[in-house]
């Protein structure tokens, strides 16, 4: 059996085909132009579609809050206009299924990646913002309205002046997401990259800013381990790539701050998938729906 996953981004649509066993059959990335998204996802399912194998499901995992049915996005304000009730079923001729990319990303994790085997896993996509998915008892956690895993949304600061995306104030988004770099660092740097490369070069500006944003992060995980005790938990999006820059200062802070009863710590991995994950795990999750 063999699935077409497709990923919906902010710059561009990505698409596999792969067996249930995990090969990749065919991959492609097709640029989002003039915010033509949909154009992008129908050249990017076409292409794929075409290739002489047998296709039995197709998912697609897209930002924002599904329907119960998981066949449309219901909820996705401020981005991707004409996104919210697109029904992607009539507009493909195909039997859809939709999920949050955050939780396709998990799902490719948990599939073929670093949690395969495991029941409990908790994963944060570090990016522009900060998304999140949450495995239990071995089953992807949706919640009502399809709306857990918004772990950016965590408040970490009742009292700030900055409102998250969800209404909440002082975000564990606001705290690390690229999208609040400039304010976080006075506009000394634009992005994560530029702010990456300048505590590498030994910017004491710099250090502190990212230092502090890290222990903000480890707090955060700490919390989620002390409610949801996952067996693993999971960071990837553009900002994990940044390796020892971001996981040695983390490592610290959760020695400091990780409850141990049994002395151990909860393993903090690396993404094994990156650009193609939510496509993959699209795909999973479009096998897991047919059964």
């Amino acid at each position: 059996m063999n699935a077409i996953g497709i990923d919906l981004g902010g710059t561009n649509v990505k698409a596999v085909l792969i067996t249930q066993q995990g090969e990749v059959l065919a991959k492609e990335i097709v640029p989002i132009r003039n915010s033509d998204w949909r154009g992008a996802v129908h050249e990017a399912f076409t292409k794929i579609r075409a290739m002489d194998v047998p296709i039995s499901c197709f998912g697609l995992a897209a930002p924002g809050l599904p329907d119960d049915q998981n066949k449309q996005i219901n909820y996705m304000p401020g981005r991707l206009d004409g996104l919210e009730r697109f029904h992607w079923g009539d507009f493909l001729d195909s039997q859809v299924h939709v999920l949050n990319d955050a939780h396709a990303a998990l799902l490719a994790e948990v599939n073929f990646g670093i949690a395969k085997g495991l029941k409990n896993v908790v994963m944060l996509t570090l990016g522009t913002g900060v998304g999140g998915a949450i495995l239990i008892n071995g089953q992807l956690y949706q919640g009502v309205k399809q709306r857990a895993g918004s772990i950016g949304d965590m408040s970490l600061h009742a009292e700030s002046d900055e409102i998250g995306f969800l209404q909440v104030p002082g975000t564990l988004e606001d705290a690390i997401g690229n999208e609040s770099v400039p304010r976080r660092s006075d506009h000394r740097f634009q992005t994560t990259r530029e702010l990456m490369e300048a505590y590498a070069n030994g910017d004491d500006f710099a250090k502190v800013i990212w230092l502090k944003s890290v222990k903000k992060l480890a707090v955060a995980l700490c919390s989620l381990i002390n409610i949801l005790a996952p067996q693993q938990i999971i960071l990837g999006g553009g900002i994990a790539q940044s390796n020892e820059r971001l996981f040695e200062p983390l490592a610290e802070y959760m020695n400091q701050y990780e409850w141990r009863p049994d002395g151990q710590a909860t393993p903090l991995v690396k993404a094994q998938f990156n650009d193609f994950a939510g496509a993959i795990g699209a795909a999973c999750f479009a096998f897991d729906r047919k059964g």
